[in-house]
């Protein structure tokens, strides 16, 4: 009777559970309805882009350096990263998105009418290892593409973004030509040779992650305007066992081989924990051959924080939100140690109200500190299926803004701290 009687009391204990997680879930995706000031935001042109924020104004003079928190010019000027990411060249089709819609000299225009003054440019290793004839339907809008090869349409894209006067950041985003980030082991980091030969499908030494990057950048030395290489997207080991201390010695050795290249490049080191994590930094920072070059990274969605005390980001307090961001990477922005650029963060068009918490907090802070940042992203459409992107900043034609909250906030948070 009491082995029945403790199986019944477990079992309304987990039916409870459970019951409190649904409605917690629910409560989360509960549409959330605009404010006033993101209402009016949509019903006004957009507002033009500040000239001053772009590295081809005469404000500003090459090569970028690292100063403190901050990114600045050969003459002590304030460069600060307002980026969005263009994506697609890391995914299955190895094209950087719209290029069947618009021409990238367009879509480059687009970019810079929104006001971001850089773009973080993804690429597989898998791009650069088969670098394949690029079907020219993905290039539809671009007809002098046709019969280009995918990293020759990379570099055009980003010639096409320096043209324009927008600085452009690559970003090694995965191994494998898929949509990152997942579960699968050999994507969890740079180097993927020490598990099973018959488990990846794309298989790399560190050697040969580092010789990739090095015939990317080859075809981009000599551009001012290419400013800086991501090493990494997301490094996390097998369910986040990446010790920070093995991730940050690759990055030297990375680093290291890529300033030979060009001295005046930017490395940018993301955190562990899918980009989360820079605590380890304060005990070990990256240290390379020439210094001031080396800026950090965090990503931050609403699904960040899962796992911990405090929960997801998505329903955190602001104050519990800003403990944790000033723990994980915050700390090096207010203490005046390092750069961070916030390189992912982003929201849904229509989001329930566990997105709009995040968001708000989230962007309540950056303008606080007055971050640099990269929105994730430009695509109105994902690469493989076509399907919508709900994070999308353009609409289907490339061109057009989606005027709402997002753009509203992003908007402002570029000219926080600007005074020209």
């Amino acid at each position: 009777m009491l082995a029945l009687l403790l199986t019944v009391a477990a079992l309304g204990a987990a039916a409870l559970f459970f019951l409190q997680l649904y409605r917690t879930e629910s409560r989360l995706r509960t549409p959330w309805t605009p404010d006033r000031s993101s209402r009016l935001f949509a019903q006004r042109p957009l507002p033009p882009p500040v000239e001053g924020t772009f590295l081809s104004s005469p404000h500003y003079t090459l090569p970028l350096r690292t100063r403190g928190r901050d990114v600045v010019d050969a003459r002590g000027r304030r460069f600060k990263l307002a980026s969005v990411n263009w994506y697609g060249a890391s995914d299955e089709l190895m094209v950087p998105g719209g290029l069947d819609v618009r021409h990238r000299r367009e879509i480059a225009r687009a970019v810079r009418r929104l006001g971001f003054n850089s773009v973080r440019l993804p690429y597989s290793d898998e791009m650069v290892a088969t670098n394949p004839p690029v079907d020219a339907r993905l290039v539809a809008a671009n007809p002098d593409l046709a019969g280009a090869r995918a990293l020759d349409v990379y570099v055009a894209v980003v010639e096409a973004l320096t043209a324009e006067g927008v600085a452009v950041v690559v970003n090694n985003h995965i191994t494998s030509a898929t949509w990152c980030c997942g579960a699968d082991p050999c994507d969890a980091g740079w180097a993927n040779d020490h598990l099973p030969a018959a488990l990846c499908r794309v298989r790399q030494t560190e050697d040969q992650w580092i010789e990739h990057w090095e015939t990317v950048m080859a075809r981009l030395a000599d551009n001012p305007l290419v400013i800086g290489a991501d090493l990494r997207n997301e490094v996390r080991g097998l369910w986040g066992t990446m010790p920070w201390a093995r991730w940050a010695a690759a990055a030297e050795r990375a680093g290291n081989r890529l300033l030979r290249m060009n001295p005046d490049w930017l490395i940018i080191v993301g955190g562990t924990e899918s980009q989360n994590d820079l605590t380890g930094v304060a005990t070990r920072p990256v240290v390379l051959d020439l210094p001031d070059r080396v800026v950090y990274s965090a990503h931050v969605y609403s699904w960040s924080g899962w796992g911990s005390w405090g929960g997801r980001y998505a329903t955190r307090s602001y104050p519990s939100f800003v403990q944790s961001a000033r723990k994980n990477w915050a700390y090096l922005v207010e203490g005046d140690v390092a750069p961070v650029w916030v390189g992912e963060f982003g929201a849904p068009r229509s989001p329930g109200r566990g997105d709009a918490n995040y968001w708000n907090n989230l962007l309540r802070y950056l303008k606080t500190i007055d971050a640099d940042f990269g929105y994730w992203a430009l695509n109105p459409r994902k690469p493989r299926h076509n399907e919508t992107e709900t994070y999308a900043l353009l609409e289907d034609d490339w061109v057009t803004p989606v005027l709402d909250y997002r753009l509203k906030d992003l908007t402002e948070l570029m000219r926080a701290g600007t005074t020209t």
